[in-house]
């Protein structure tokens, strides 16, 4: 089967991704590639985050006894891998062999200061600064600026639908222009800020917007819908390519449980995380 449009087609990849034996996939609610192509896929499961190869062979595990409750994940240029925990309210950052290299907020303890870093946080992103933007995300209902060492510079937002509300910032990413965009689920639209916090503009043709991904080598960024859809768009808004719908499907390449993370690696091939218990993480390899 094939899904997309215009220069923009995919072919699915039926069970990618292969487990040792007795191993379960749990939730799934996110992936990224790092430089080489491998597929880091973040879930909760006894092994919390797997190694792929882009052929689906699997490669390593890190992670168990110290990620409890995943969420958002994010690799640097650098290869480093930065792990949102939403229910113990930190973010990991690990060098590209697995170790903690420094951990954002307090394990197991949510902000005393309202509106403060970190009440349930969604996701991170790095702007060209090298500066970190931080989701903060069922609770906090807010977005974080960090130096590159880990000091608080900036927070803004506040519950609501309004410029630089949120109803529930899901992911946030920072585009090559440095402008940060954040998916305001609930409300169903993504808002773009620049790195002050100031509300630049909002997307509105979208379904609950969990997770996006901006191609490195093109202007598009790839979107993440929970309502079973995946949308392709250009930086200045035109829709390149969409498929799936509200329909729930077992089939492969359509959506059972909402897409909820997504990566494109170097090849233009794109991962899609499934949120759901015992969850699909789907690839879709791009036709050239």
């Amino acid at each position: 089967m094939t899904f997309g449009a215009g220069e923009y087609i995919y072919d699915v990849v039926e069970d990618w991704g292969r487990l040792p034996t007795g191993w379960s996939r749990g939730v799934i609610p996110a992936v990224a590639c790092d430089a080489a192509d491998r597929v880091y896929v973040y879930s909760r499961s006894e092994h919390p985050l797997v190694v792929f190869d882009r052929d689906g062979n699997f490669l390593a595990s890190w992670g168990e006894g110290m990620l409890e409750h995943a969420h958002g994940i994010y690799i640097d240029a650098d290869d480093n891998v930065y792990c949102t925990d939403c229910n113990t309210h930190c973010v990991r950052k690990l060098s590209p062999e697995g170790e903690l290299v420094m951990t954002l907020g307090t394990p197991g303890q949510p902000t005393a200061t309202p509106g403060g870093p970190f009440d349930r946080p969604t996701d991170l992103a790095i702007a060209s600064t090298g500066e970190l933007f931080v989701s903060d995300g069922y609770n906090g209902r807010r977005v974080h600026r960090f130096s590159p060492e880990g000091q608080l510079l900036l927070s803004w937002g506040e519950e609501g639908d309004g410029p630089g509300q949120f109803a529930l910032p899901h992911c946030v990413r920072v585009d090559k222009h440095d402008r940060v965009w954040v998916c305001d689920r609930e409300n169903n639209r993504i808002q773009i800020f620049d790195t002050e916090g100031n509300f630049l503009t909002q997307w509105t043709d979208l379904l609950m917007p969990a997770g996006l991904h901006f191609d490195p080598s093109a202007d598009v960024v790839y979107i993440a819908e929970l309502t079973q859809r995946v949308s392709i768009f250009t930086l200045d808004g035109e829709l390149l390519a969409r498929w799936g719908g509200a329909r729930i499907s077992e089939k492969p390449g359509e959506f059972r449980g909402g897409p909820h993370g997504i990566w494109a690696d170097s090849h233009g091939d794109l991962y899609v995380a499934e949120a759901q218990t015992d969850a699909r993480l789907q690839k879709f390899r791009r036709r050239r």
